[in-house]
């Protein structure tokens, strides 16, 4: 168990599959006879298992003036990194009150490419995650599609004017399906299911500090099976690879789609 352990001292609930697929090749050098379902056996009888957590918290406010945008992922294949990028806000519980993070992930490579924890839900929140992930793009002459839900801060002109003045193409959900925006869904998830972001500790400083960390070990060491279990950095760098899609099992259901979610996408 002990490298399995190593692993996931820095992901503490990283998954079986990819804590297998992890020290696999040290397994081969050390001659230890192991496969996986062996390893996951040796997981359970050691209480070792990740068990998925549920929760929820609406962090969209949609009923509001601005434009919204039509959906221009619902049909598009995704097949190389910063075609499209997605964004969500995701709510984080603290000692000293609540926190909302707000993410911009690569929809094709899974690298978090901009993020912003705020005390607020406001547009200029939003923004500052914007601003990063305009400035840490690879490749700023390939086509870019931003998609997002239909919250305020997404619609609001300030944050649109960005986006159009940097030719970046508008995308917003139809309705409030989280299958609309899966992948932003699904990384919100990890994040708070694996890092454990959404149960933090200490000081504001603290917090920050440890958000930081969660996202930079995320992008270095969190290998993703749907990018053929490279970590994101990996896949934005090397992407050459058929993009997985996940065919949609449930229903709409906002007050489970966490768990729905799970289900679909746990092979992201």
């Amino acid at each position: 168990m002990g490298l399995v352990q190593a692993e996931r001292r820095a992901q503490p609930r990283y998954g079986g599959k990819k804590v297998y697929k992890a020290i696999a090749p040290k397994i081969r050098e050390e001659g230890i006879r192991c496969g996986r379902d062996r390893l996951f056996d040796l997981l359970r009888g050691e209480n070792m298992l990740v068990r998925k957590k549920k929760s929820y918290s609406r962090t969209t406010n949609s009923y509001h003036k601005f434009r919204k945008h039509k959906n221009l992922l619902k049909d598009l294949q995704v097949t190389m990194p910063e075609q499209a990028n997605v964004s969500d806000i995701t709510y984080i519980p603290t000692d000293f009150g609540r926190l909302y993070l707000y993410l911009i992930t690569d929809y094709y490579s899974k690298r978090i490419m901009g993020y912003h924890l705020s005390d607020n839900l406001k547009t200029d929140s939003a923004i500052v995650a914007l601003k990063m992930a305009i400035k840490n793009r690879q490749y700023p002459n390939r086509p870019l599609i931003h998609h997002s839900d239909r919250g305020f801060q997404y619609c609001d002109p300030r944050y649109t004017e960005i986006l159009e003045r940097n030719g970046i193409q508008i995308s917003m959900t139809t309705r409030y399906d989280p299958y609309e925006n899966a992948v932003a869904e699904r990384v919100n998830g990890i994040l708070k299911d694996e890092f454990e972001v959404g149960s933090m500790k200490g000081t504001e400083k603290e917090v920050r500090r440890e958000i930081k960390r969660a996202i930079g070990v995320y992008n270095t060491k969190r290998m993703h099976m749907s990018c053929e279990y490279m970590t994101p950095e990996q896949a934005h760098k090397n992407g050459r690879y058929a993009l997985k899609k996940w065919r949609k099992r449930f229903s709409s259901n906002p007050a489970g789609f966490d768990e729905n979610l799970s289900l679909v996408l746990n092979q992201i």
